[in-house]
């Protein structure tokens, strides 16, 4: 069958923007430390920081169609540095599996041809075929391929002996195929963070990169988690959560940080996955198949099968997202800890 590769348009490379050949639609080609503490940089610098703490919040980069497409672009090269200047392996191997993630989503969507060209990009030897009743395979690849990106799947199926074989390629479902080119993915982006000739961060570039290991360092810490009454009680939410709340259900936007607290929150004290999903439809960059991967990720339904709990106070102050605090909150440590206890005095703050 004739090979035939769809090329990519700019915003193909908003989406896949560690593809070689993305360099060439970067605002500034040769981007360099010192360009990204000017002003002119704002969005991309805010873009690059939020990708990393996406990586850490939720495993996997967010995408949706109102994106800046320069900013996207640009955005992945700056993440790149943040992520070394954290110099913390576990965000760095957080972030290659973010953005591997959220390319897996996006390719099963794709076209034949286009992975196609996706996989021209790593140079794998990949071919498309027309399925029939006794070859229902779209795709076969050269079995060094395969084998490279196979190494720490442990699924049995995956397993060169229960594979079909044929000349020197093993066949491939399309949902294999755009499995074995997250692996690419995450692989390719490691080999980018594995590099220990560091350049000097400006404070600026320093400053972020603490507060992105702040937060990872709460994700990682454990926070104890007790029952809660069965029937949410809005009225005993801290004030953070409950201003997080208001304008979330009002359809007004909030950060990436401000959308985990309070997703978290909800899922801690109870509230179906389904049901945050639910809530989510009033925002206007609604898009259900991430939010649904983002919601389940953090009530512990995929990945690592962790749930995850809200920030403690510290990190909130640390992200701007500690709104209203009260003389309670002066007490407690923990958005959660302040539900319990105002659960436990009959829901009224004061």
């Amino acid at each position: 069958m004739q090979q035939t590769f769809s090329k990519f348009a700019k915003s193909d490379y908003a989406k896949y923007p560690f593809l070689k050949t993305a360099t060439r639609y970067m605002r500034i080609p040769e981007l360099r430390i010192q360009d990204l503490i000017d002003p002119a940089f704002e969005s991309i610098l805010k873009r690059a920081e939020e990708r990393l703490n996406e990586s850490i919040l939720y495993a996997i980069v967010s995408c949706n169609s109102q994106m800046d497409e320069d900013v996207e672009i640009t955005s992945f090269p700056v993440a790149i540095m943040l992520a070394l200047a954290t110099k913390d392996s576990l965000i760095k191997k957080r972030y290659a599996l973010a953005e591997a993630n959220k390319a897996y989503e996006d390719l099963k969507d794709e076209p034949r041809d286009r992975i196609l060209g996706f996989a021209k990009n790593f140079r794998w030897k990949l071919a498309a075929h027309d399925s029939t009743p006794s070859q229902p395979y779209e795709f076969s690849i050269c079995f060094t391929d395969y084998l490279r990106n196979t190494t720490y799947l442990r699924d049995k199926k995956w397993k060169l002996v229960n594979r079909i074989l044929s000349k020197g390629n093993v066949c491939l479902g399309k949902e294999e195929a755009t499995r074995l080119l997250k692996e690419e993915v995450r692989k390719h982006i490691e080999e980018r963070l594995d590099t220990k000739d560091l350049p000097t961060f400006q404070p600026e570039i320093a400053e972020i990169a603490e507060k992105i290991k702040t937060l990872s360092l709460e994700r990682t810490g454990k926070t104890e988690v007790e029952a809660f009454p069965s029937i949410m009680t809005q009225e005993a939410f801290p004030p953070c959560v409950d201003a997080l709340y208001q304008a979330f259900t009002s359809g007004r936007h909030l950060s990436h940080i401000g959308r985990f607290t309070l997703t978290s929150f909800l899922i801690s004290i109870g509230m179906p996955p389904e049901k945050v999903v639910e809530l989510f439809r009033s925002i206007s960059d609604f898009d259900e198949r991430m939010t649904r991967y983002q919601v389940e990720h953090i009530a512990g339904e995929r990945g690592s099968r962790a749930r995850y709990v809200p920030p403690k106070c510290d990190t909130l102050r640390t992200h701007g997202v500690c709104l209203n605090p009260d003389e309670i909150c002066r007490r407690i440590r923990h958005p959660l800890a302040y539900y319990r206890a105002q659960c436990r005095k009959g829901l009224h703050p004061g």
